[in-house]
């Protein structure tokens, strides 16, 4: 049967209402459908009656797994290979909670007032329960582990080849630093960064144009973005198989480029924001291979419906 519009908006809405809203009685849903249906195509009111009367919470027999976890199958079929039919499952339940809001909160730094923080596992990293934020950013909790990998030490120089929008930067800022750059492709982009350092826009894919070398280099490379599907839900939809590779290829090039400005001694933190293998280890096990003296120190992943926030990637090389 095809719907006139204004049916469909009324019995979707007044569904959600009756099966998902606790402070909406489902009469009421019932009748403002109806009564916004009679005003608009009366010859429907019967049907909208009819359909509402109908709607209960009872579970739904959803057909497969992915419709009921509203993920492509694929995209289940690959999380299971790389980490389990259960962990699978978490990634994909997860990507249906809303997103809980993380800050940082530097030392020193006072709470806003009328703000409920909870702290974290992560040194400086709260959870927002309640109140306005004010001055302060929203900065994931997933994000925010990114940055203690890079084990920074007072003195050290920095280069964060991926820097935009600039909360991972100011959050390596917190360490009294000789000299910290940050770039970006998109000069749009970088002038939302408003950490104290030097901004450089260019392309991490072409030679990087520093005659020096740094003792601490973040690549936060570009991604499909899988570990972020609570707050992106388009990403799985959007995405398709042959995506992965395209982005490994870009990947491979930028830690490339990166290794080869790291002074000796010093460490390389590349991360993403994706689940996908060929996005992170393969890519760094592929450039490892053109740099026989440095190694993997170790790679971690942090896991949506296992660990707070999105899922991040991790290698830490030296």
């Amino acid at each position: 049967m095809d719907l006139d519009p204004v049916v469909k908006i009324a019995l979707r809405g007044a569904i959600f209402q009756i099966r998902y809203l606790e402070r909406v009685p489902p009469h009421a849903a019932v009748d403002n459908s109806v009564e916004y249906v009679k005003k608009r195509q009366r010859a429907a009111t019967g049907l909208t009656n009819a359909v509402l009367r109908k709607v209960n919470r009872d579970l739904v027999a959803w057909p497969d797994r992915a419709t009921a976890m509203s993920c492509p199958e694929w995209l289940l079929r690959r999380w299971q290979y790389s980490f389990g039919e259960e962990a699978a499952v978490g990634i994909a339940k997860a990507a249906l909670v809303e997103p809980q809001h993380y800050v940082r909160l530097p030392q020193g730094i006072e709470r806003p007032a009328d703000t409920e923080l909870a702290e974290t596992e992560i040194a400086g990293c709260y959870r927002v329960l309640a109140g306005d934020i004010g001055s302060l950013r929203f900065h994931d909790i997933g994000s925010q582990s990114i940055v203690p990998h890079l084990d920074l030490r007072q003195g050290h120089s920095l280069l964060d080849l991926c820097a935009a929008p600039g909360n991972k930067m100011a959050q390596a800022l917190e360490t009294p630093l000789s000299r910290a750059v940050a770039c970006d492709i998109s000069a749009e982009r970088i002038r939302s960064i408003a950490a104290p350092c030097e901004l450089v826009v260019l392309d991490a894919t072409e030679p990087l144009p520093f005659n020096e070398k740094f003792d601490r280099v973040l690549v936060d490379a570009p991604c499909t973005g899988t570990g972020t599907l609570a707050g992106n839900p388009e990403i799985k939809w959007r995405l398709r198989p042959a995506d992965f590779g395209r982005f490994h290829e870009k990947q491979t090039v930028i830690l490339t480029n990166a290794l080869n400005v790291l002074a000796p001694g010093g460490k390389l933190v590349y991360a993403t924001c994706s689940l996908e293998h060929e996005e992170n280890q393969d890519v760094v096990n592929e450039v490892l291979a053109k740099f026989p003296a440095l190694r993997c120190e170790k790679a971690v992943y942090r896991q949506p419906g296992r660990d707070e926030g999105d899922g991040f990637f991790a290698a830490v090389i030296g």
